[in-house]
């Protein structure tokens, strides 16, 4: 195990041919919220991305181009190095497979699984795949394309050597059942032990002959060859330590505490780089972590369809915060995600501008017109001595203080989406606090100005809280929220080393307003596919089955609808209304109406799809004790199961969703 202060999280190493797009976006955001957290947790954080700069479609490219292949991965690294600086990322050290130290580490390892007998030359015939520089067996092959990329394959004989990888396919099992962290999500540890199981484990060819391919790290033991670009890449988690890091880092750092890796490069990880560390006598890293893909309007992202999404225009139109915000937010991180310019303007309107943008902009602009542009005091005692009449506050403080304590949790689950749920939650029962002092109206009172002065504080404390909270997400945001409320914090400093301490603000600060955190965007996304909702008028309830047929229009008066049939009191009872606490809300995508619940009833969990989006906010439901009939049999809505029914007041409309004014215990039966 490394050293218990340390963390040590990497990218993969991109292919140097590739554009950067949303799925290199996506891993690289994830990995710097992690290190940006443990950071702040006081933990010494090494970060690593970089770039894989070998193999025979950069020397392809290179050719078409009339340039040596070093000058063209030069010419195109800085697209990366580029795009990583505008996302705010953190890394700690940026490696290139053409640095001679890494090189020089490649081929030390190489010779010493070739003295201890792990590697052999042999022939070998198999159908190989350019674009993904990869051999694949009869098996493997579908039509003559590769079950990857789809691409025609080639047949090839040659000699080449391999890697006696099989032999460690038992240790492998073993270890993957002992250590359960090792391989994440669930899921995607439950496919590589399938594969492992299931199939006999071959040995690995690790060289390429350079008659076919010369732009590789050569052979250490033969000069014809250069080595498998895998071999060479995945060795960059170890090589980067001992060039890129200050010494003894290898001792301080290995083995890594996450790689992040897309699922589809899960097995080289899990299986040839646990095998080859194995090999070297060296410890496999403590998680292995993929992450799922992301579909563009619900079609696979290609050049061919002309829908990859580029980072660098997101950040021209969104902002690099409300991007990095959307592609944690959007779907749990393990899972595979649909982007569109549509779910990310709605989500910067609903969650950042409406939200924290919101909550910071009429804070500070009710402190700059009611106490001259300086926080308020307020006597340490206020709140407890008035607590009946700030209960909802005193709830909404301990909320807050109470996520401090479990974020580790959140962190190391990788719950990002979850994590940030919460804390916009925790924004709105902010903006709740305020709506129910109205301190414009305390402002007009001179008697109410010691409980003016305890609500602007409150919410200024709660913004300088939540700005610790989102700072890994946001780095940006969380300084301007920082530098507005007039603090000078250094967040590259272990501020959550400590418990969090409420009323560390101090009286008397100088407030520096300035522009909105987040401008609302118009939503007109080019391109994006505008999917039409499923809309049926709303009775009681507002969970929405399938959509009546059209009726077309008559030419002749229509007559009053009759009058509803009476129901006896024995069929009323039959209905089963509860009382049920709203634990999380979000989206259904591509659904404007709907919303996905999760309730407590009582000590059961259930979920509930409830057409109630157009009015509400996911995030205002947070909290809420509403009304639902308990005993509906479960129904799919957009394919997600409803276990329930949300009772809402309205006709084609919602206007009101019916709640209770006071505090009743979930699962309370309403009669």
């Amino acid at each position: 195990m490394s050293h218990p202060n340390s963390f040590y999280i990497t990218t993969p190493i991109y292919y140097v041919n590739d554009v950067p797009h949303i799925g290199h976006a996506y891993t690289t955001v994830a990995a710097d919220v992690l290190a940006r957290y443990w950071r702040l947790r006081g933990r010494d954080v090494f970060f690593l991305t970089g770039l894989d700069e070998h193999g025979q479609k950069v020397q392809q490219a290179a050719a078409k181009a009339g340039i040596d292949p070093q000058t063209h991965c030069d010419k195109l690294a800085p697209q990366f190095q580029d795009l990583w600086k505008r996302l705010n990322i953190s890394n700690d050290a940026f490696i290139r497979t053409t640095d001679t130290p890494h090189k020089l580490t490649v081929q030390r390892y190489l010779q010493e699984l070739y003295d201890k007998q792990l590697i052999y030359k042999d022939d070998y015939t198999g159908w190989y795949c350019t674009f993904d520089e990869r051999f694949w067996t009869e098996k493997d092959i579908e039509n003559g394309l590769c079950p990857d990329c789809k691409r025609p394959v080639e047949r090839i004989s040659e000699h080449n050597y391999f890697f006696k990888m099989g032999q460690y396919q038992d240790r492998l099992i073993k270890h993957i059942k002992e250590h359960l962290n090792f391989i994440r999500p669930e899921s995607r540890r439950n496919e590589v032990l399938g594969f492992l199981t299931t199939q006999k484990l071959g040995d690995l060819s690790i060289s390429r002959p350079k008659s076919r391919l010369s732009w590789g790290i050569e052979l250490p033991f033969d000069k014809d060859y250069v080595t498998y670009v895998w071999f060479d890449a995945l060795v960059n988690y170890v090589s980067a330590l001992e060039y890129l890091a200050q010494p003894p880092s290898l001792e301080k750092f290995w083995p890594a505490s996450v790689h992040l890796v897309g699922k589809d490069i899960l097995t080289t990880h899990a299986v040839y780089w646990s095998a080859m560390l194995m090999a070297l006598d060296m410890k496999l890293p403590e998680t292995i972590f993929a992450h799922g893909w992301w579909t563009v309007d619900g079609e696979k992202m290609s050049k061919s369809r002309g829908n990859v999404v580029d980072p660098n225009k997101m950040v021209d139109e969104f902002r690099a915060d409300a991007f990095r915000y959307f592609l944690l937010r959007e779907v749990p991180f393990g899972q595979d995600g649909d982007f569109s310019e549509q779910a990310l303007t709605r989500r910067t309107n609903s969650d950042l501008a409406n939200g924290i943008g919101n909550l910071l902009s009429r804070t500070l602009t009710m402190i700059d017109r009611n106490c001259e542009g300086t926080i308020p005091d307020m006597p340490q005692d206020y709140l407890e001595k008035e607590s009946q009449k700030y209960r909802l506050l005193l709830h909404a403080r301990k909320q807050l203080l109470t996520l401090g304590e479990s974020l580790d949790g959140f962190f190391e689950d990788l719950e990002f989406n979850n994590l940030l749920l919460l804390i916009t939650s925790r924004a709105t029962d902010v903006d709740t606090f305020i709506d129910k002092h109205e301190p414009w109206r305390l402002a007009k009172d001179p008697g109410k100005r010691e409980e003016l002065n305890a609500v602007l504080y409150t919410a200024a404390e709660c913004l300088r809280i939540l700005s610790l909270y989102i700072y890994p997400f946001m780095p940006k945001t969380a300084e301007i929220i920082a530098e507005q409320l007039g603090l000078d914090i250094n967040f590259n400093s272990p501020l959550l080393n400590q418990e969090i301490k409420w009323g560390e603000l101090q009286g008397g600060t100088k407030i520096r307003k300035g522009r909105a955190l987040f401008p609302r965007i118009d939503l007109n996304p080019q391109g994006a596919k505008l999917v039409s909702d499923a809309t049926t008028p709303l009775q009681p309830t507002v969970a929405i089955p399938a959509p009546a047929p059209a009726v077309p229009q008559a030419a002749a008066p229509v007559a009053p609808a009759p009058a509803p049939p009476q129901i006896t009191i024995d069929e009323f009872m039959k209905i089963q209304l509860k009382t049920a606490k709203v634990i999380s809300a979000e989206r259904v995508p591509k659904s404007e109406k709907l919303l996905k619940l999760q309730v407590a009833v009582g000590t059961e969990q259930r979920q509930i799809v409830a057409g109630i989006g157009k009015k509400y906010e996911p995030e205002a439901l947070i909290g809420k004790t509403i009304v639902i009939v308990a005993n509906l049999k479960p129904a799919k809505l957009m394919g997600i199961e409803s276990q329930g029914m949300v009772l809402a007041a309205g006709d084609s409309e919602v206007r009101g969703l019916i709640t209770l004014v006071e505090d009743v215990e979930p699962g309370t039966k309403v009669k």
